[in-house]
């Protein structure tokens, strides 16, 4: 089958990308607005834009029921800070509920069962059931036709002890990550391919391996 974007409409498009794309990881992010009211929703067109110097992407895609924007673009917007708290299997249900169209100034903490926990750096909170949060300040939005691709710098970072070894690798059966797959479908990463290692390692900003980081 052979398809061209211009001859789908734009439901059969999301369908498509959100169906091929997969498992997409998911950004459940946490802003504060201007007069202090926390806001969280979860956002699945999320990934590393950059490790040197620390960055996140996360594209917001469409509008509000009424046609304003989204109160995360506009709380990014506004302030210049967000949390990225990555979704796991422990808050899964309680992440989806996050994305209910609440009435303005209810809180998704709240109608979801959150915990709304204290950063480090910024004034948005994290989610406090979260294993792993990413403390960002914004550094561009993008507009990307109807979409706003939000780049984001790491400013401080929030792991759960017990899931970093002595070489800051990960234990994925401890983190239990879910991932989007489409509509209603999510994907857990219990079950995982192991390669042997080829000897390829990110470099550093000079390009070259540092063995401390990358043993």
């Amino acid at each position: 089958m052979e398809i061209s974007p211009d001859d789908l409409t734009i439901s059969h498009r999301y369908k498509l990308l959100t169906g091929a794309i997969v498992p997409r990881p998911i950004a459940v992010v946490s802003t504060i607005s201007e007069d202090g009211k926390h806001n969280v929703a979860p956002f699945s067109y999320f990934s590393i834009a950059s490790h040197d110097p620390m960055a996140l992407s996360v594209c917001i895609t469409g509008t509000k029921p009424d046609r304003s924007a989204k109160d995360t673009l506009v709380n990014i917007k506004a302030t210049g800070q967000f949390v990225v708290s990555i979704a796991t299997e422990r808050f899964a249900s309680e992440m989806v509920r996050t994305s209910a169209p609440l009435a303005k100034g209810e809180s998704e903490f709240v109608h979801a069962g959150l915990t709304a926990g204290t950063a480090k750096r910024v004034a948005a909170p994290r989610i406090g059931e979260s294993p792993v949060c990413f403390e960002c300040e914004l550094l561009q939005v993008i507009p990307v036709g109807t979409a706003n691709l939000v780049l984001g710098k790491v400013l401080h970072i929030f792991v759960e002890d017990g899931l970093l070894d002595s070489r800051l690798r990960m234990d994925f059966d401890k983190l239990s990550a879910i991932g989007r797959l489409a509509g209603t479908s999510y994907s857990r990463i219990r079950d995982r391919l192991q390669f042997a290692d080829e000897g390829f390692f990110p470099s550093d900003s000079r390009g070259t391996i540092n063995p401390e980081v990358f043993p």
